[in-house]
């Protein structure tokens, strides 16, 4: 039978909450968990369960209410590690998958784990056999395979075969590999590692030299039936392979890959884009390919003539294939909630009763200051609610004073959860701007010492009344960045908000942390 299906094994949860800024909640990773089940992909690496008891409970909840895809949990080669991933994804039973990792290469074993070449191979055989008594389907990595020596490598993956791993992924860790060397690799390792044809291989690439899709399509042409990767391709460093990119590439140019097809439905990856992009707080620049607000856009004269004519002219896909223009007519202020809860049901969102009431509050609210409340509007007010964190502080009021001729003045008046009903604390500040000036105040009321490190601001939809989104990275002083984010259709009260965000989070040690330390 002619092995045909490209495995699609999704790790935006894990490798791509690495990125820094990029951590999220649990309840943003069961929303993205659920969107990568319609996406269609095959296994969702959900994370690193031994890394905090947070990442625990967020492996355990996606294993336990996403169905579909496998859900696997990372480890390395060690117990702790093992068993922590084990327990995790029991709630995912048959679906569940351990992937353990170990480095390989020369200078991971010298100067990262000082062991030797037998003693690297005693431990990826015990850490597969232990994985094995708690699941039948076992991922090993020999991590930094693209710098390890053929030789070896070939007695790693033979060792790690053995011991019962069904699939080898064989990472590009450091994002050095080219295409053709790393296809060579793959073509080597299948063709002289005993068992290897009773296995399947993976590949995993990083973009630090802005080769990620590249490889990973060199190595699907090496025998590789699996690749990994994240949604728009974030991840440490420069990031991983992105997805969308090597999905609609396989399809495009099915000439060239004999075939091959993954079981993605296409349409639902602008989608996922832009909630993984929202969710993780890192915008889609406009030129990325497949996702990008650009990547169907045509400015020269030329080019808009040619598409006029027969669009394929300069179009090789049709941007409806990939989930452009796949858009419903608005909501105004006069829809009711159950047209709300229908719509949101539509984009795919899963809310609870309490969830839709507070989201319903808030369009009723976006309502009255614009014509008409967009799927963007919805989403962004459904990222509001799935990003509160318990208030320690609320937002009662703000007003701004500020023009060319004006010291920009802020006042502002907030609640505290422990205080009592009606008991509110109130301050003002002067700034270099009002956004500046409402944070200052913001600072002396809370008595926090926050440093903006990072300010965005966009429109969610179109027109004058557009909702802006704001996101905010702040350092409250330990050194650890805090997200904040909030939308409204004024930008001073969104900026507010989000630094209130962001404050509440801080003052709440809600502020999720990404796995520490280097993975394949």
């Amino acid at each position: 039978m002619k092995n045909d299906r490209i495995i699609i094994f999704d790790t935006t949860l894990r490798d791509g909450e690495q990125c820094p800024g990029a951590a999220m909640t649990p309840r943003e990773k069961l929303e993205i968990a659920r969107q990568l089940a319609r996406l269609g992909v095959d296994i969702i690496e959900a994370g690193f369960p031994v890394a905090s008891e947070g990442d625990f409970a967020s492996v355990q909840e996606i294993a336990r209410e996403v169905k579909g895809p496998v859900i696997c949990g990372l480890a390395r080669c060690v117990p702790k590690d093992i068993e922590a991933a084990g327990h995790a994804i029991k709630p995912a039973g048959k679906k569940g998958r351990i992937h353990v990792f170990l480095g390989t290469s020369k200078l991971h074993r010298e100067f990262k784990l000082g062991k030797a070449q037998n003693e690297i191979i005693r431990l990826a055989i015990d850490g597969v056999k232990r994985a094995k008594a708690f699941v039948k389907d076992v991922e090993f990595s020999p991590e930094d395979a693209s710098r390890t020596e053929l030789d070896f490598l070939v007695k790693v993956v033979e060792a790690a075969i053995e011991a019962g791993a069904t699939t080898i992924n064989m990472p590009d860790t450091t994002g050095y590999a080219t295409p053709a060397e790393y296809e060579r690799m793959f073509r080597h390792i299948i063709a002289n590692a005993r068992g290897a044809k009773n296995v399947i291989f993976s590949a995993h690439c990083h973009d630090d030299l802005g080769l990620a899709v590249a490889n990973a399509l060199a190595a699907v042409q090496g025998g590789a039936r699996q690749v990994e990767g994240t949604i728009n391709g974030i991840g440490e460093r420069a990031g991983n392979t992105a997805l969308e990119e090597f999905v609609m590439a396989v399809r495009t140019r099915n000439d060239m890959f004999n075939g091959l097809h993954t079981g993605i439905k296409h349409r639902e990856l602008v989608k996922t884009s832009r909630l993984v992009s929202r969710m993780c707080s890192f915008p889609v620049p406009r030129n990325k390919a497949i996702v990008g607000a650009n990547a169907f856009a045509h400015g020269s004269g030329i080019h808009q003539d040619g598409i006029l004519k027969k669009r394929e002219t300069y179009e090789i896909m049709d941007p409806r294939d990939v989930g452009w223009g796949l858009t419903e007519l608005p909501l105004t202020k006069h829809s009711g909630r159950a047209a709300v809860a229908s719509r949101l049901k539509h984009l795919g969102f899963k809310m609870t009763d309490d969830d839709v009431a507070a989201i319903f509050a808030r369009f009723k609210e976006i309502g009255d200051k614009k014509k008409f409340v967009y799927d963007d509007d919805l989403s962004a007010l459904v990222e509001g609610q799935i990003a509160e964190v318990p208030e320690t502080w609320s937002l009662d009021y703000i007003s701004v004073s500020s023009g060319s001729q004006t010291v920009p003045t802020a006042t502002v008046r907030l609640k505290h959860s422990a205080k009592k009903d009606g008991e509110l604390q109130q301050d003002a500040s002067i700034g270099d701007g009002p956004v500046d000036a409402a944070l200052k105040a913001m600072d002396r009321i809370m008595k926090t010492r926050g440093k903006l490190m990072d300010y965005q601001l966009r429109a969610v939809s179109e027109g004058k009344d557009a909702l802006g989104e704001v996101t905010v990275k702040v350092d409250f002083g330990d050194g650890d960045l805090v997200t904040g984010k909030a939308a409204s259709t004024d930008v001073i009260e969104g900026s507010a908000r989000a630094y209130l965000n962001a404050a509440n989070r801080f003052l709440g040690h809600s502020q999720p942390r990404a796995p520490k330390g280097t993975k394949p």
